[in-house]
């Protein structure tokens, strides 16, 4: 999944590089052979990480609960996407290199071993710390042997009036075959008797999914003190209603994972979204990848479940009930402001606020002023680039608006006002990403929505995925035409702006506003711009210039000059990129990295790498934001941009990062790496054997600064000194 996906609005980074490219630089003699860190061993450590917060007991509950939940959507899609793509290139006997030069075999069994320890540590989470700290201040899980007779009864009329209608029991038998289990479905593995001739049978039973997961005990009850029974306990206590006159001998719990990767051959096809279409349904019917079953099941029913789903005893995942800790989501919704983080209110960038205290915010005058450098969640989407979008929509000056939309929510108010813009006369292009992993379906009717209001809709290049965050209008200003530009690292997305962290510059510079009417160009048409003054695109020459970056900084570093490079981004694979920090690193270069997901550079290692750190912060943002700043002899070059550094950002997107010059957004963005990287800062510290320990205490037990509410504090701070100004 990319990081950008909002699935449950929990996506913490599963960034997964589906690239099995060929090792670049892997032949370097001046390295070590084994100078990287596995991939898919780093994924699991930045999960844990995210477990590690919810057996966090300084955090509030609720919120800890929500980590439960996380941790789960996350391992379901990394199964779903690579552990189900490493599979299927084994069995098709296709090449897998890894980036530890291991055998596929050996890395899935790794994967294997190191995913039990996971589930089981996460249940135990669940089961013996944050269910416990949950029913302290009153919100119970509970089972149903433990409910009164009145409760009972009460539930029994919820289950024959809400739940009975909607079940549909599915026998096995010679005239019934073994039924198809959807993914991530919870199912009943159902073993019957038949009391008039003795024989046994057995049935599957679909748990819901669109009935709350978590079932209230009783409604009446205040906020205060809640009760809560899953909704496969409720189902499994009635089961003698779906199967009158049979003896229920056994009742399991059980959940498969499928293979639910998209594969296109997009030079194959004329129609890409009939055969994105086509690929949706056939994802529905992938192969298993994991069962997953509860620690009670009888011998003879798993036997049956795994000689039906074709899984190894590997692919068995057996756990103590509840299956599917994802279902703590709902949890979220509970109105319970003392168990959850305090609340945060986004403030209004402080260049955008209007001169008067009621007076009408003008986006153009105020990005005309100069470059507006945002930083979100603390400063608001809402009243920065919504506004810019929704303002442009409705300015009669406005010409043409041109947008790239990877992500975005189900009600955007993004692509509502593209469509007024379009519905109004005005030229509007969107770049619609299609292939937006999970998001497909979405994309596809959010772009026959704005073909439908005469926007222009076009799907990028063949063979690439347009991922940078682009958007640019076209103005008209005293007969002259005048460019606004956004670019991002995060999507057009207002849902997922308030918990992702996110930069973005809002510029009414010329060049910017050049590069990207030729980027849309060629995205659109067949122009190809080779070069760029203000921004680094992918693919044609992002690589070349930050590995051009890099190497003048190692060059300066032996030349005795000063040189320093600092990296924020949600992955770090690209073995070319991480062979020139290693370089960098032995030249004497102080390299300081920011990652909140993968990694496979080795750090600290003597005669390599003892002059990089990497350092991770997790929290109640996600950490998104992609910056690259370089000293270069005293005059930093910073970028900020949509590109990781995998393999599929470098090589197979459409990528753009911008070059900030305004003194002040150099200073704020140096600041952002002095506190990520202070050791008084709460964080996460990565050591040459691929560990991630955790620093948030001092020696004397105190906790560390968190960085997420020092900024908020910070950010807040600075609007009320403008007030007051």
């Amino acid at each position: 999944m990319d990081g950008d996906n909002i699935q449950a609005d929990s996506d913490f980074g599963s960034d997964f590089d589906d690239d099995f490219d060929p090792l670049v630089g892997a032949n370097d003699p001046a390295l070590p052979s084994e100078r990287y860190l596995d991939r898919e061993l780093s994924w699991l450590a930045f999960n844990q990480r995210v477990l590690e917060l919810a057996e966090d007991p300084d955090l509030p509950v609720l919120e800890r609960a929500n980590f439960l939940a996380i941790f789960a959507s996350n391992l379901d899609e990394f199964f779903m996407v690579r552990v189900a793509g490493l599979k299927r290139r084994i069995l098709t006997g296709l090449a897998v290199p890894t980036n530890v030069g291991r055998a596929p075999q050996d890395v899935l069994s790794d994967i294997s071993q190191a995913a039990h320890a996971l589930q089981n540590r996460h249940a135990l989470a669940f089961h013996d710390l944050v269910r416990p700290a949950l029913a302290e201040q009153g919100i119970e899980v509970v089972n149903w042997d433990t409910l009164s007779i009145a409760e009972r009864e009460s539930l029994r009329d919820y289950f024959s009036n809400q739940i009975f209608p909607v079940l549909m029991p599915l026998a096995v038998d010679p005239a019934h075959p073994f039924p198809y289990i959807s993914g991530l479905s919870i199912n009943l593995a159902i073993r019957v008797r038949n009391s008039k001739t003795g024989k046994q049978e057995f049935a599957r039973l679909k748990v819901p999914p669109m009935l709350p997961r978590f079932v209230r005990v009783d409604r009446a009850e205040p906020v205060e003190h809640l009760r809560f029974i899953t909704l496969e306990d409720l189902i499994a206590n009635h089961l003698g209603d779906l199967f009158p006159g049979m003896e229920i001998l056994e009742h399991h719990v059980f959940r498969v994972t499928r293979n639910e990767d998209v594969e296109i051959e997009e030079d194959e096809t004329e129609n890409l979204i009939k055969a994105l279409e086509k690929e949706l349904l056939r994802r529905r019917f992938g192969p298993p990848i994991r069962l997953e079953i509860t620690e009670d099941m009888d011998e003879v029913t798993l036997g049956l479940l795994v000689r039906e789903l074709d899984v190894t005893d590997k692919e068995v995942y057996r756990l103590p009930a509840p299956l599917d800790l994802g279902g703590l989501f709902d949890f979220s919704r509970i109105d319970r402001p003392d168990l959850h983080f305090a609340k945060h209110v986004p403030t209004t960038a402080v260049q955008l606020m209007p001169p008067e205290p009621n007076s009408e915010p003008d986006v153009f005058a105020a990005i005309s002023r100069g470059d507006i450098l945002l930083h979100h969640p603390y400063e608001s989407f809402a009243t920065s680039v919504q506004a810019f979008l929704e303002q442009a929509a409705a300015d009669p000056h406005v010409l043409a608006i041109k947008q790239t939309l990877y992500r975005t929510s189900g009600d955007s108010p993004i692509v509502e006002a593209l469509i007024d813009a379009a519905e109004s006369g005005k030229q509007v292009l969107a770049l619609v990403e299609i292939k937006a992993r999970f998001d497909e379906q979405a994309n596809i009717s959010w772009a026959r929505k704005l073909e439908k209001a005469g926007v222009h809709v076009v799907y990028g290049l063949v063979g690439l995925k347009t991922h940078c965050k682009l958007a640019l209008v076209v103005r008209q200003e005293q007969g002259v035409l005048r460019h606004y530009s956004h670019i991002g690292t995060g999507n057009y997305n207002p849902k997922t702006s308030r918990i992702y962290e996110d930069l973005g510059l809002l510029t009414a510079d010329a060049q910017v506003g050049k590069d990207l009417t030729r980027l849309f160009n060629e995205l659109s048409g067949y122009a190809i711009e080779k070069k760029f003054k203000r921004l680094l695109v992918a693919p044609l020459h992002l690589r070349k210039a930050l590995l051009k970056r890099i190497n003048d900084e190692t060059a300066a570093a032996l030349d005795g000059r000063p040189a320093g490079i600092r990296i924020k981004v949600n992955s770090m694979v690209d073995e070319a990129i991480i062979d020139a920090l290693y370089r960098a690193s032995q030249a004497g270069v102080k390299v300081d990295m920011w990652v909140r997901g993968i990694c496979s550079l080795k750090p600290g290692v003597e005669g390599m790498s003892e002059n990089i750190r990497v350092r991770s912060i997790l929290g109640r943002y996600l950490e998104h934001s992609r910056i690259f700043s370089f000293h270069n002899n005293g005059d930093p070059q910073v970028f900020i941009g949509s590109a990781d550094m995998m393999h599929r950002n470098l090589d197979r997107r459409v990528e753009a990062l911008v070059r900030l010059v305004a003194p002040e957004h150099l200073a704020e963005i140096d600041s952002l790496f002095a506190r990520a990287m202070d050791d008084r800062t709460s964080s996460w510290w990565l050591s040459e054997t691929g560990e991630w320990t955790r620093h948030d205490r001092d020696d004397s037990g105190q906790l560390l600064d968190d960085m997420q509410n020092r900024l908020m504090q910070q950010i807040g701070h600075r609007k009320r000194l403008a007030i007051r100004r």
